[in-house]
């Protein structure tokens, strides 16, 4: 048993059903061939009728037992003791690729078998064969197999890819065949469900809150989108539980309107204390002029920077802050804590904040919110780890065009910025390096300031190490006309005014960092465009990303070009690699194993 907990740690697997889908790569097959087809491995009884050497080979005519016809083989390296075991007359099993030469039947360098009818499967890992033939021989049962909550078509397909009867049940073409393709996705899906159940923890909360939202809602200048009251319906639920402290990320699209969730929120859990911590102080400010703009006025708001503090954060009923928050000491015990963008957070970081929101049995409601769509596969697999819930639709129509664009293009680009300015909107220019560098062909910020500072006035630069960088936002915010930067615009400051977005280097990014940036246009309804600026004229991802403004489905064709995120620490990372599942297509599949999931867990 510590022998197989040894070899489990080496293979890296952390459950059956993670050695059941450590496919046999190919197979030795020992059975007879029933029928000749060329190009293929044959398993032949043969008699040796002929033996000559000629040129430093040896050449061995066979006749086969079967058909009697004759067969010629070559052996390029051979040794005495094969002069010796094809010595005529003698009889053998022979293997190898079965080819035809101007009518004649071939095998080039045969082996001689001892052992025939039998199947061998070869595994590509570190083991030894025979180590993860025995691990095999041990743990695959259809026992264990049905015990895992496998049907019976799908234990079937597992043992008779680890245990065959004959190759044809396997493959077709030379590939696997299409049903054992779509059952392994469903059990590659089902045992990564299965584990990240396994992961998720629940804490009875502080308390439950069923603070009143309508004073807030009735008093909003606009209405909010269905998908917004849905989802907070989703927390309402959530925060009114005792035994279960809420744990739920809500990912909502660039300007689907995540923060009137964030306000109704502090509303559900007025009049007891919430905790907002966001990863910049331009959205910390952000989200403070806003709670101040919509929340009622009994509603007492404080913000918490490095240096900065408004209003008093201790009698504060909602606290909105940075980092900085981590470094109070009185900071008052929240009901609600809620995240920003969870994932720019360090690791250190978000562990503090764990410590600062929970006492040794009860934690706060906890509520995560991210601007970076994920495709719906993926949140379906997340909802094993905490609940999820998608804004996927905008409160207002936003009309942008985006346009692939090169060097000729530019005197047409130079016009259009032109005009954009003359109607007092703002134009954003992104540059993918700050210095010249001789691995990039594109100008860098610093190169190219000169120009635009000379063409233009109010041309404000900056870049991700700027220390003033979220100064210069706010001015340009206030009084600019050009933005010089690189992508630390990303995620960030609301820019109201802003209509015209050229993205320099636009093939070098993510789709999903292309549509975090093109998020920054069009803010406000007003019409804007999104240039994607590339020496290379024809670029296909690029061209797919013109055609789409939906960031969900953005999502999905970032990962057609990309690996999944691994979401099993309960962040959104490039790296998990699933074999057979493709998390861009198969949602169906994922769905019906999300079901079969949930029927175990109460089966159990």
């Amino acid at each position: 048993m510590e022998e197989a907990k040894q070899l489990f740690t080496k293979l890296k697997i952390y459950s059956l059903l993670d050695l059941a889908l450590i496919i046999p790569t190919s197979y030795n097959d020992t059975t007879l061939s029933k029928s000749l087809v060329l190009g293929q491995v044959h398993t032949l009884e043969a008699k040796v009728i002929e033996s000559s050497v000629y040129g430093g080979k040896l050449r061995v005519t066979f006749t086969l037992t079967d058909s009697g016809r004759r067969l010629s083989s070559t052996f390029f390296r051979s040794t005495p003791y094969h002069h010796k075991q094809f010595s005529v007359g003698s009889s053998h099993v022979i293997q190898g690729k079965l080819e035809e030469y101007k009518g004649y039947l071939q095998m080039s360098q045969p082996k001689s078998i001892k052992q025939i009818g039998k199947i061998t499967p070869k595994y590509k890992t570190v083991l030894k064969e025979s180590s993860i033939a025995s691990l095999m021989e041990c743990y695959i049962t259809e026992k264990n197999l049905y015990n895992e909550g496998l049907d019976s078509k799908e234990v079937a397909t597992l043992m008779l890819l680890h245990f065959p009867k004959s190759i044809d049940e396997i493959y077709e073409n030379n590939s696997l065949k299409g049903e054992l393709k779509d059952r392994l996705k469903f059990i590659e899906a089902f045992n990564h469900l299965k584990k990240l159940q396994g992961k998720r923890v629940d804490f009875p909360a502080i308390r439950a809150l069923n603070g009143d939202i309508e004073p807030f809602i009735s008093n909003l200048p606009f209405t909010l989108t269905a998908e917004q009251m849905s989802v907070i319906s989703d927390i309402r639920k959530d925060v009114a539980k005792e035994d279960k402290a809420c744990k739920r990320m809500v990912v909502g699209d660039v300007g689907s309107g995540k923060t009137m969730v964030i306000l109704a929120s502090v509303m559900m859990a007025y009049p007891h204390k919430s905790i907002l911590m966001a990863p910049t102080s331009l959205l910390a400010l952000q989200l403070y002029e806003e709670a101040y703009k919509h929340l009622p006025s009994w509603v007492k708001v404080a913000l918490v920077m490095q240096g900065r503090d408004k209003g008093d954060y201790v009698e504060a009923d909602f606290v909105i802050g940075t980092h900085a928050l981590l470094y109070k000491e009185d900071l008052p015990r929240a009901s609600l804590v809620m995240v920003d963008e969870q994932h720019r957070f360090g690791t250190q970081q978000r562990q503090s904040l764990e410590t600062l929101v929970s006492s040794q049995t009860h934690k706060a409601h906890f509520i995560q919110f991210s601007a970076t769509p994920i495709p719906r596969t993926q949140a379906m697999m997340q909802s094993e780890l905490l609940d999820v819930s998608l804004i996927t639709t905008t409160p207002f129509e936003r009309e942008v065009l985006t346009q692939t664009i090169s060097k000729e293009d530019f005197p047409d680009l130079l016009g259009h910025i032109k005009e954009e300015i003359a109607q007092e909107h703002q134009v954003l220019i992104i540059y993918p390096l700050v210095e010249a560098s001789s691995e990039v062909p594109y100008q860098s910020l610093e190169e190219s300031r000169g120009f635009w500072e000379k063409k233009f006035k109010q041309v404000y630069v900056t870049h991700g190490k700027d220390k003033h960088k979220e100064e210069v936002l706010l001015k340009f915010r206030e009084e600019g006309s050009i933005l010089l930067a690189t992508t630390v615009v990303e995620v960030g400051i609301s820019l109201p005014k802003l209509t015209l977005i050229v993205i320099v280097g636009a093939e070098r990014l993510g789709l999903a960092t292309l549509h975090q940036l093109r998020g920054r246009v069009g803010r406000n309804g007003l019409k804007s465009w999104c240039y994607l600026y590339s020496n290379k004229k024809e670029n296909f991802r690029l061209q797919q990303f013109t055609q789409t403004t939906n960031g969900f489905d953005i999502a999905k064709l970032d990962l057609k070009f990309r690996d999944s995120g691994d979401i099993l620490d309960g962040t959104i990372q490039s790296g998990q690699k699933f074999k057979w599942l493709d998390m861009a297509e198969d949602e169906e599949v994922v769905a019906y194993a999300k079901k079969r999931v949930k029927i175990k867990k109460e089966l159990k």
